[in-house]
């Protein structure tokens, strides 16, 4: 497996890390599903052994995914290795009405990192990232304190945070204006390629980055058609419409013949081309099983300038509308 370096933090991470929302478990947040739907523990551990077994060393998860049982999973089966590098994220709590809270303060999140180190069974966080934090919030900059604070506590080690999913630019400008953090979380796939004007910079600045959502919720593994359904407790079951479901279908037959003639499954061009930025020091699909753990970590390479031009054209002349209905239903 790959290591690249994450930004300037001496970080070293594998190339493809462990993307741990949906081992969390099925979680609602009154009726909105927050979660994959149902999962299996004990596939859930052998799927974070398997990971290690093919050489993944960083794992991506956050106190909200299955409001701490993702959390939970890693620390019982990983624990306090130092070989692995740990990131979780803070910032989204639920009310007692079941509504989702996003909660910046100081308090929360000095206490959440410590309700995180028991869950995780660390003795310190490698990275400790804003999950999704807004303008607001850092202008205010309780958060941004009480970041530091911890780092100077010695509870984590770096912190950054994980931009908005469809205009990541204000935050990231926002910190890169200040020389804060040392890393962002982004989404940066085939189909939404939004991000992909801040990376250079961000990476000329010491920034590490994680691209999220390689395979845009399982859309870009080839596994879909037009009738595929999910359940209530799935998140997708409302973000991946049937209008969305069959429109992104019928653009990505437009991408799929350059995966064959370079021998390439949908899923390992779809991470490939991600792979192909030097800029991204590690990429986190979504893992719940052994069997994806393969499939994420198999013939991985970079493409050649022209295939990454090529899949950059389609953004423009076809995904870009795709990304805008997914921005709708949010």
């Amino acid at each position: 497996m790959e290591q690249r370096m994450f930004g300037s933090t001496g970080l070293r991470v594998s190339i493809v890390g462990f993307g741990a929302w949906g081992i969390g478990g099925p979680a609602m947040a009154g009726n909105t599903p927050i979660g994959w739907g149902e999962v299996d523990d004990a596939v859930s551990e052998k799927a974070l052994l398997a990971a290690v077994d093919r050489g993944v060393n960083f794992f991506d998860t956050a106190d909200f995914y299955g409001l701490g049982h993702s959390e939970e999973l890693i620390g019982k089966i990983l624990g306090n290795r130092p070989d692995l590098v740990i990131a979780t994220k803070v910032g989204h709590r639920l009310e007692e009405n079941g509504s989702i809270a996003l909660d910046y303060s100081r308090r929360h999140i000095l206490q959440a990192c410590e309700a995180s180190l028991r869950r995780l069974k660390r003795d310190v966080i490698d990275l400790y990232q804003l999950h999704s934090a807004r303008m607001a919030h850092l202008e205010a900059g309780e958060c941004l304190e009480a970041l530091e604070n911890l780092r100077e506590a010695g509870k984590i080690r770096y912190w950054g945070l994980s931009l908005n999913t469809f205009h990541p630019h204000p935050e990231a400008q926002f910190m890169m204006d200040r020389g804060l953090g040392h890393g962002f979380q982004l989404v940066l796939n085939v189909l939404n390629q939004r991000a992909l004007p801040l990376i250079d910079k961000a990476a000329s600045l010491g920034y590490g980055i994680i691209a999220r959502m390689p395979l845009q919720f399982g859309l870009l593994s080839g596994k879909f058609t037009a009738a595929t359904t999910f359940t209530a407790n799935d998140h997708r079951a409302f973000r991946l419409t049937p209008e969305i479901l069959a429109a992104s279908l019928q653009a990505l037959e437009g991408l799929w013949p350059r995966a064959r003639r370079l021998g390439l499954s949908k899923a390992s061009l779809s991470l490939s081309y991600i792979a192909s930025y030097r800029e991204v020091s590690t990429i986190i699909p979504g893992i719940k099983t052994p069997e994806q753990v393969l499939q994420n970590t198999t013939n991985i390479r970079a493409l050649g300038t022209s295939d990454r031009k090529a899949i950059e054209s389609l953004f423009q002349t076809s995904f870009a509308t795709i990304v805008e209905m997914m921005e709708q239903r949010g």
